[in-house]
């Protein structure tokens, strides 16, 4: 069960971008499996893929069709299979998805973004599948579909993912509405991780492709569940440009700030959720590291923490096994570290001053803050106004059993 997190209710339609779902047997008989998203003539794309060097096929096409400059008409999204580590077929099965949906739409092939996720090696007929459900999504399409669409392309997520926010600007009432999947194989670098984020704004060029960067780097690529990139990580931003009568297109338009502020965060209230529903999650773990030299260095620590299974596991236990937490910061690889420097706080209880325990801190006091399902890490290394947050979960039993059975 996701910590702290509740499916989606009251998502706003974005005008001129609609979404559909369907059955198309990708991988197992009788599930969604298949999503089509169209924007209306005018809109505009842009997206972080994932660094991984084993970047799946679709990553590849998407990327190179974004690159070709011709508008984005269409995004086609299948589960249950990756579509990675299968070569050229793999590459030939994801143009041939994207020439049959553009034959459906009456578009040019590069104006469709194919995305896939799920079990990877495995070979695919996409193309054939799509083009037998292409009736079906076409006739289904429509600007409330965020919820339905937001379950479809979930894999080993146990809830789906999805939010929205309005804000006002010119006047006008502008919407964002984002979807996400992914539980397992998170650690995004941007870049199984997939985020779509629409508004109705003008909001275009250097502004546009901004935003995204901006909103990457306080949200999606400041996670992790397991420290695994995954081959498929992809995040799109699209703006219809159905509301404001003057396009934002520069970062020192006025209207940029707010605008990129409220895309930022429904990414983040994504990001968080993929995390609140890691793979046999059960505590929600933000680490917030303070007093270092540089972001990087406190980024550092951050993930060192997050990453270790000593430190993870004591979490699911809920062990106030602060040692651990020493040993992490410790080898962390910030070399001249003034160990003596060094606080550590759960929660509200300081466990940590000057580098040793806290004369102040019991053991009782720490337990109770890992009884929560929701526990804060804050470090202070004493060196520096430099500061980052991260948000983690634990490593449960479960963990193993989900990825023990992924493909049986």
């Amino acid at each position: 069960m996701a910590v702290g997190l509740l499916p989606p209710h009251d998502l706003l339609p974005i005008a001129g971008l609609r979404l559909a779902v369907a059955e198309g047997g990708v991988r197992y008989a009788g599930r969604r499996d298949l999503t089509l998203m169209t924007l209306a003539e005018g809109s505009e794309v842009v997206g972080v893929f994932t660094r991984n060097r084993f970047s799946a096929a679709p990553v590849v096409v998407a990327q190179r069709h974004l690159s070709a400059g011709t508008p984005v008409r269409a995004l086609i999204i299948n589960t249950g299979n990756a579509n990675a580590g299968t070569g050229a077929a793999g590459l030939q099965a994801a143009e041939d998805s994207c020439r049959t949906v553009a034959a459906a739409l009456g578009c040019a092939p590069e104006s469709i973004l194919p995305f896939s996720t799920g079990v990877i090696g495995e070979p695919v007929d996409l193309a054939r599948k799509i083009s037998a459900t292409l009736p079906t999504l076409t006739a289904r399409l429509d600007e409330n579909h965020w919820e339905i669409a937001a379950a479809a392309i979930m894999t080993t997520d146990t809830i789906p993912k999805a939010c929205s926010r309005q804000i006002d600007l010119d006047g006008q009432r502008v919407t964002i509405t984002g979807m996400a999947k992914g539980s397992g194989m998170i650690r995004p670098d941007m870049a199984t991780m997939l985020a779509y984020i629409g508004t109705d704004a003008a909001l275009q060029g250097a502004a546009l492709q901004q935003c995204l960067r901006d909103a990457m780097a306080q949200s999606f690529n400041r996670i992790t569940v397991d420290g695994d990139t995954s081959t498929n990580d992809a995040c799109i931003l699209m703006a219809t440009g159905q509301v404001l009568a003057q396009a934002v297109t520069q970062v020192d338009d006025p209207r940029y700030v707010p605008l990129c502020a409220a895309i930022t965060e429904v990414a983040q209230f994504l990001a968080q959720a993929i995390v609140r529903d890691g793979e046999g999650a059960s505590k929600f773990m933000p680490i917030h590291i303070a007093g270092g030299r540089s972001q990087e260095e406190c980024l550092q620590v951050a993930y060192r923490m997050a990453h270790s299974p000593l430190i993870k596991t004591a979490f699911f236990a809920s062990d106030p096994n602060w040692g651990r937490l020493l040993a992490a910061i410790g080898s962390a690889g910030v070399d001249d570290l003034e160990v003596n420097q060094v606080q550590v706080w759960l929660g509200d209880v300081r466990i940590v001053r000057d580098g040793a325990r806290d004369p102040d801190y019991t053991e009782a006091a720490g337990q109770a803050v890992m009884a929560e399902e929701e526990i804060p890490v804050r470090v202070d290394l004493g060196r520096g106004t430099a500061t980052a947050t991260i948000w983690t979960c634990d490593l449960s039993y479960d963990y193993v059993r989900i990825n023990a059975d992924y493909r049986s």
